[in-house]
């Protein structure tokens, strides 16, 4: 049933062809590539909390999902090596968020939480060395900024989510622990720590849950600090603005 080595050679090249097409067309697709991704982050973001209750919102909110998945293939994919892992992981995402939510099957639902924050942390370190790269500093490096932070509360909505369904109770509304909370909800919370806006009527109960919390904590604020640092460095001061100063009075005192 093997192929002979000389067939194996030619399919080889076939379809690593194939491959670099897919990879070179979704810039087409997406000409701006970060700011349809910030576009479907959002979008997912807003819609989420409204319709996930239901079952055509979940069909809805899975269409979403897909568009932010191709959306982040699209701006990942500058290279083979990213591409073929981002659309592994995506593909992989589609297929147990289909089955989960066909079968009704947990595990299947936990696993697809698992790779998406496998698949949003790899797409943000992308991402982070795209947009701080020492270049110009374009439009679609400001949007891939503005990705990189949306998508960093979407990953730890699924952090969250993941937390309670291994510790159910993980998390407090109004005061009294609740086994699950929604994914809407879940998300809302992320936006909350990351933006530092502080506790209102959610917070976490349990220690996994307040060490992620921190962790967000940390990092949206670094990453807030660093990127307004990456801006600035790309719009330095005129060469000689305040020297020119310095130097009549110098001069002057001479």
């Amino acid at each position: 049933g093997r192929l002979p080595p000389p067939a194996a050679r030619r399919r080889a090249p076939i379809i690593a062809r194939a491959f670099d097409r897919a990879r070179l067309l979704m810039p087409r697709v997406f000409t701006q590539r970060c700011f349809y991704l910030f576009v479907a982050l959002l979008g997912l973001i807003t819609v989420a909390p409204f319709v996930i209750d239901t079952e055509l919102g979940r069909v809805v909110l899975t269409m979403l999902n897909v568009f932010v998945l191709l959306a982040t293939v699209a701006a990942v994919g500058r290279h083979t090596s990213s591409f073929a892992l981002a659309v592994t992981i995506a593909v992989a995402i589609m297929l147990l968020q289909f089955f989960g939510m066909r079968q009704g099957v947990a595990d299947f639902l936990r696993a697809e939480w698992w790779l998406s924050v496998l698949f949003y942390i790899s797409a943000v370190i992308y991402l982070l060395g795209y947009v701080m790269r020492r270049d110009v500093l374009t439009m679609d490096k400001l949007w891939g900024g503005a990705s990189v932070y949306l998508m960093m509360g979407v990953t730890w909505g699924y952090a969250y989510a993941l937390a309670q369904s291994y510790h159910p109770g993980a998390f407090a509304i109004g005061g009294a622990p609740v086994a699950e909370v929604t994914k809407g909800d879940l998300i809302y919370f992320s936006f909350t720590v990351l933006t530092s806006t502080g506790f209102g009527d959610m917070y976490p109960t349990r220690p996994v849950a307040r060490v992620l919390v921190t962790l967000e904590q940390i990092l949206g604020t670094l990453f807030v600090a660093i990127f307004i640092a990456r801006l600035a460095n790309a719009y330095p001061p005129p060469r000689g603005g305040s020297s020119r100063g310095g130097g009549n009075g110098s001069g002057d005192a001479t």
